[in-house]
């Protein structure tokens, strides 16, 4: 029985037993495969975290070509830490560097939208909006796998790196003799290099402690972080306007109807030094002359905004509370005092004040508790039955119009307070709508079919000059809009601080563009207008390079003391 058993396997090779060898020879073949693979990206998020930029402008195959002290000193440490102790080292300064490569890609995305590195202590709470902005530019089933792509590839990388560094302390244990004069030549041509100033790209000397300083920085950037929250809170409990009377709170702008209109993204690349903005200046030079003609004058200036690219809510509260508000932290404190506002000062003075955010369709108690508004108006509750165009779920001429029925029109009213933030010139920048015959607005309905006509952001986005010619063109609609409101509204009580809240993206405004915002105030009044002829602000809606140029948060104390009983520069 038994030789019947060995002839029948040596015909038939394909019984059970084979079959299951051959199984388990695929299984281990294909460890190995997954293994060389976890090695391998391992081995290159490691390089990335001891000397990747944290600029995607300097992510470039010779910014790589660099010799690290901190891979010369992890390979001294393995050759010199007994076994054990190396292995758990290893691990855990590979979880580490695991962390640090991660930063390096947060610090590269960050400052590609608002131009300034990654802050884990802050920017943790901006995942849920930036998700949003991408939905708007790419759509939501691709933003959302967008998002678990990214949190899948953060864990392969704490897996991997850890698990690489691991192995290659092993690696250098296995090869002790050759690594014995290996090592103490590497920190000897590390040392020459930094001496020598050694450097194959400009401005990166080839010796490098980039992870080591990136640690350093992340560490002292939270105590940083600490100390100014601390010092950001008892400058905040000043306020030289806390206790004025009611009755000496803006005295000269009693009767008028009063409107801050935030326009999305409006930054001084709009008006200045990028291709579009001779556009932008000429759409700004017509409607001066359209003002002018409505009896309506102007005066502009700059402002230096506490955000870029984004958080525009950070700037709102920076305009309105006359402190700067960089973070959210410090937003989330201020928000949460007495602080006095400029729509709390208006609403203390007898003023009705209202909001219109037609972006903002969420529960907002920060705008009753501390903005004060008496009405809080969003898409949801304006009559608004059109189309969204990407991001803006309403377009600007409709939410002007809105404001102006609701409110502004209603005979007998009392004067109005209003803030109003204009989206049609949020990123993506497409699709955008077009200017309507205001006697057609109604619901609007009149846009039914323009989100369809437009450019689509996954088109546009794949060529930076057409996205910046969107902008360009979207800021234009946007005051365009404005301009048209002021016409048709035939109010001379009606005054306005027209500004933007931050610049748009660095694919617009470049790596290193400014955080300005034009500012422009309107008036029908001479004596609203006097009342600011001491700011130096240049006349017309187009500020020029040598405008007067003011933090946004010095803004709110210049306004009330303009316009209060004792006149102030």
């Amino acid at each position: 029985m038994a030789d019947t058993q060995v002839a029948l396997a040596e015909v038939a090779p394909g019984l059970p037993a084979d079959r299951e060898a051959d199984a388990v020879g695929r299984r281990r073949w294909g460890l190995r495969i997954v293994g060389r693979v976890a090695m391998l990206v391992g081995c290159l998020v490691l390089w990335f975290a001891l000397v990747g930029p944290d600029r995607l402008d300097g992510l470039t195959p010779r910014a790589f070509v660099r010799l690290p002290l901190e891979a010369v000193v992890l390979a001294g440490g393995a050759l010199l830490l007994p076994p054990r102790v190396g292995r758990v080292a290893a691990a855990v300064v590979g979880v580490v560097l695991a962390v640090l490569a991660i930063l390096r890609v947060l610090d590269m995305v960050t400052f590609e939208a608002v131009h300034r590195s990654f802050k884990p202590e802050v920017d943790a709470g901006y995942v849920s909006s930036a998700v949003g902005v991408l939905s708007d530019s790419i759509g939501r089933t691709a933003a959302i796998a967008a998002a678990a792509g990214a949190a899948g590839a953060a864990v392969v990388v704490l897996l991997c790196t850890p698990w690489s560094l691991v192995r290659l302390t092993r690696a250098v244990r296995r090869h002790r003799t050759t690594m014995r004069w290996v090592v103490p030549s590497l920190g000897v041509l590390w040392v020459v290099s930094a001496v020598a100033g050694v450097q194959i790209v400009r401005d990166l000397p080839v010796a490098s402690t980039s992870a080591a300083g990136l640690a350093f920085d992340e560490v002292s950037q939270l105590y940083a972080g600490i100390q100014d929250q601390r010092s950001f809170e008892k400058a905040a409990a000043v306020d030289v306007f806390r206790d004025t009377p009611a009755g000496d709170l803006l005295t000269g702008l009693r009767g008028k109807d009063v409107v801050i209109v935030f326009v999305e993204s409006y930054g001084r690349v709009a008006v200045q030094g990028s291709a579009f903005s001779p556009q932008v200046d000429a759409a700004l030079d017509a409607g001066t002359s359209r003002l002018a003609s409505a009896g309506f004058s102007a005066k502009s200036a700059f402002l230096t905004s506490s955000t870029f690219g984004g958080i525009s809510w950070l700037a709102h509260a920076s305009l309105q509370s006359g402190l700067w508000i960089d973070n959210q932290v410090r937003y989330d404190t201020v928000v949460s005092s007495d602080r006095l506002t400029l729509s709390g000062a208006f609403k203390r003075a007898g003023w009705r004040t209202v909001s219109l955010i037609p972006a903002g369709n969420v529960y907002w108690p920060q705008g009753r508790s501390f903005y004060h508004y008496d009405e809080l108006y969003n898409s949801l509750n304006i009559g608004y039955a059109g189309p969204r165009f990407s991001y803006a779920p309403v377009p600007d001429q409709f939410t002007l119009a809105a404001l102006q029925r609701l409110e502004l029109a209603k005979p007998g009213h009392p004067p109005v307070m209003a803030e109003v933030d204009l989206v049609s010139s949020h990123t993506p920048w497409a699709p955008l709508p077009r200017m309507v015959d205001p006697a057609q607005l109604g619901d609007g309905s009149v846009f039914d079919g323009m989100p369809e006509q437009g450019q689509q952001p996954g088109a546009l986005w794949k060529d930076p000059d057409q996205v910046r010619a969107a902008y360009g063109q979207s800021i234009e609609y946007s005051l365009d809009a404005l301009t048209s409101f002021v016409e048709t509204s035939h109010d001379d009580n009606l005054v306005l601080v027209v500004l933007g809240d931050h610049q748009p993206a660095t694919i617009v405004s470049g790596a290193d563009a400014s955080h300005d915002v034009p500012v422009t105030v309107i008036a029908h009044d001479p004596a609203v207008m006097g009342r600011i002829s001491g700011w130096g602000w240049q006349d017309g809606l187009r500020p020029g390079p040598d405008a007067p140029v003011w933090r946004m948060d010095t803004f709110r104390d210049r306004f009330l003391s303009a316009y209060g009983p004792t006149q102030q520069p």
